[in-house]
């Protein structure tokens, strides 16, 4: 069965293809030591899942967002669907599948900092038929693809070529980061790591921006035609075959960075199939993550287009 949302697909759409979930947060002042029990301050259930939020953040970019996804038929299953409509995703292409739906439990300290397990259970039961239903119907109107590491690798593989076949531009969020199959690098237009992802992605100790650089390179390399290294505070590197941007950051103070990356990314995706040009699109996705870390939680943090058009606006000449 099916969720559905009616509405015609319109030109410049932004389909999304990874995971959903139930995110369970935990804030303290502190993380506890293995084998440790502590009180914490408070606690959220809220949707998440990195692919949901981004397609969240695309809507709320203005984005003609449509999810491909699972979820399951237990208790969580409307606090999820409900969150993507109101966003105003179309969720035509969410499957609900029978057993529970993904879950992830987040705990967040007084920094701001978070680690995160994400269980699966649903966001497993993703096909590629379920997949190809998606690109024949939508194939021809959207503009853009967004997908990241939450789901099957194989099925990402699989999307991206979909996506690379119908001529959209291909963005992926390799998180959580794991070692991938090179030949999908010369099918993606841009890969979105943090400095910790293209580490382990690359094999390069992501430190600064001269090593952001070349890990950049290592991406284009191999095919890919740019790579976008975010290294939070201190902003973000594009890298591409023949030339490099650098991007600075916006100052905030940070309350919880869960989902950060993600409205980097939706933002992104929304605003290159708007026709937005990368500097630009870029500009916008920083505006959007700074100001998701002020906020609490992961997708009730995502903010709107509004604010995030008018902090952007405020930074317009911040790259070099």
């Amino acid at each position: 069965m099916s969720q559905t949302q009616s509405s015609a697909p319109a030109p410049g759409g932004v389909l999304i293809v990874g995971s959903i979930t139930a995110d369970l947060t935990t804030f303290s002042s502190r993380l506890p030591a293995r084998g440790e029990t502590i009180l914490g301050d408070d606690f959220t259930l809220v949707l998440g899942g990195k692919g949901a939020n981004q397609a969240v953040a695309a809507g709320l970019a203005g984005g003609n967002a449509h999810m491909v996804g699972c979820v399951g038929t237990d208790l969580f299953s409307e606090l999820v669907t409900g969150g993507l409509r109101d966003a105003g995703v179309h969720i035509d292409h969410v499957r609900t599948v029978p057993g529970p739906t993904g879950i992830a439990h987040i705990r967040v300290d007084d920094s701001g900092e978070n680690d995160i397990v994400m269980v699966p259970l649903a966001n497993s039961s993703l096909s590629e038929e379920q997949i190809d239903t998606a690109f024949d119907e939508l194939g021809a109107t959207c503009r853009v693809l967004l997908t990241q590491l939450e789901i099957p690798w194989a099925l990402t593989q699989y999307a991206i070529r979909k996506a690379n076949a119908a001529g959209l531009t291909v963005v992926l969020d390799p998180a959580p980061a794991a070692t991938l199959d090179e030949a999908i690098w010369p099918l993606v237009d841009i890969v979105t790591p943090n400095e910790t992802e293209a580490s382990i992605l690359t094999g390069i100790a992501v430190v600064d921006e001269a090593s952001a650089i070349e890990a950049g390179r290592w991406f284009t390399a191999r095919g890919a035609t740019s790579a976008l290294i975010t290294m939070a505070a201190a902003g973000a590197v594009l890298v591409t075959a023949d030339a490099v941007e650098h991007f600075d950051s916006i100052q905030v103070d940070a309350v919880d960075t869960t989902a950060a990356g993600d409205a980097f990314a939706g933002y992104l995706g929304a605003s290159l199939a708007d026709g937005y040009d990368v500097t630009d699109a870029i500009r916008r996705a920083i505006a959007a993550g700074a100001l998701t870390v002020t906020r609490r939680g992961a997708s009730p943090s995502l903010p709107h287009r509004t604010e995030v058009d008018a902090l952007a606006a405020g930074h317009a000449g911040a790259v070099r």
